[in-house]
């Protein structure tokens, strides 16, 4: 029977699950730690949902301590610092047949929420914390429909995440992105040549225009550049405003730049070109698609037609270089007051709910309600608005040609 508060008895399962990002042990560290001194029993699942979604009660070898999960201790106590996962992780999305409500009903499409509540009826857990992006957090409303209590932490270094002001591990891969972008921009200046840089971001552009602004890139651009009404990306057109940024800058005697791209602009690329290869949980493998690549290439072609003239532009995809760095400080920080926030909202029984901070790092809690549209059960996500004065000072920033 699942407790609805939390005692000195307590079993409370954690998890993590989707692309790693900085600082994730600090928030797995800052939640166990103050479990463990409630003298609650806290259990690491390992690998996100993809060994709870498998479960078999009639398999006694589906669940077993120290390959599926583990009792957590104090050994945490000193791992803040660390890069990597300790709990690992994995893309398992157990709820993607799940499309209304009603489907949580259907036997044939909520079978592996119904395995993993029954795991962690058969662990005795009490609770589930999930950390993760919005897949997770979409596991997790599906999971507390079903009656098992959840409390969930936001991951991603996407920061595009409703609810929250920044995401842990998102200044992080700032940080090593920006310096990668410099280092890239010494090499073309050295060259007289070009780098188009492909970052991550499926749906908003802050690490594209963070990591630009830090690593001085001439031009940046995400989906939030195209327009709300822009269905189809025109490579021809942006290829054309590339070759003439390039040429307008040779005029001002200036050989070479970097312009970042983000990975989302595949989603309105033409049909032929969408990205298609899937991992084996089903999800799209942006990578693929290399839209930095069909850019890159789309701009040498313009370019020679304008000047008569090659031009070397290089096509460069960064992104798991920056998933698994060296935290920054502040990353920590957030880390642990998120992790030690889920052990708040827990304690005072608010269930449910994401942990969320404010601009003074104190705790916010705030409904699934309030983060999932209940007709669509899609997550609300934070684009950069256009207007806003991030995106302004990511527009001021771009080299704009003297006239």
């Amino acid at each position: 029977m699942v407790r609805k508060k939390l005692n000195k008895s307590s079993v409370v399962a954690i998890l993590f699950s989707g692309g790693p990002a900085p600082s994730a042990n600090a928030v797995i560290s800052a939640l166990t730690l103050n479990l463990l001194n409630y003298s609650v029993k806290p259990i690491g699942v390992y690998r996100g949902f993809e060994y709870l979604q498998d479960f078999d009660l009639n398999n006694p070898y589906s669940l077993i301590e120290g390959i599926h999960f583990d009792y957590l201790d104090y050994s945490v106590s000193s791992m803040r610092n660390k890069r990597g996962i300790l709990l690992k992780t994995s893309r398992a999305n157990p709820g993607k047949k799940i499309k209304k409500i009603e489907d949580l009903e259907d036997p044939d499409k909520n079978g592996k929420l119904k395995n993993i509540v029954k795991a962690l009826e058969y662990l005795r857990a009490d609770f589930l914390i999930t950390i993760g992006g919005d897949d997770t957090l979409k596991t997790a409303n599906y999971i507390r429909h079903l009656g098992f209590p959840v409390i969930h932490i936001p991951k991603t270094i996407d920061n595009d995440y409703y609810g929250i002001p920044w995401t842990f591990g998102y200044w992080s891969a700032v940080e090593i992105a920006s310096k990668i972008l410099l280092n890239l921009r010494a090499d073309a200046e050295s060259t007289d040549s070009y780098f188009v840089v492909e970052l991550m971001g499926r749906k908003a552009g802050w690490l594209t225009y963070a990591a630009g602004i830090a690593g001085e890139a001439v031009r940046m651009i995400s989906l939030e550049d195209m327009g709300k009404n822009m269905k189809t990306l025109d490579i021809d057109e942006l290829s054309e405003e590339l070759a003439e940024l390039i040429i307008q800058r040779e005029r001002d005697h200036k050989n070479y730049g970097v312009i970042c791209i983000s990975e989302g602009l595949a989603d309105i690329l033409p049909d032929k070109l969408k990205p298609t290869e899937r991992d084996k949980h089903g999800n799209i493998i942006y990578g693929k698609a290399a839209i930095g690549r069909l850019i890159a290439r789309a701009t040498e072609q313009k370019y020679l037609e304008k000047t008569n003239r090659g031009k070397k532009i290089i096509y460069k995809q960064v992104g798991y270089e920056t998933r698994s760095v060296h935290p920054v400080s502040f990353d920590i920080i957030l880390g642990s007051m998120l992790g030690y926030g889920a052990f708040k909202i827990l304690k005072e029984g608010r269930l449910n709910h994401m942990v969320s901070v404010d601009e003074n790092f104190n705790i916010r809690a705030i409904p699934f309600d309030e983060l999932i549209d209940q007709k669509t059960l899609l997550t609300k996500l934070r684009n950069v608005p256009k207007g806003s004065d991030f995106y302004n000072l990511k527009e001021g920033l771009s080299y704009k040609p003297v006239r």
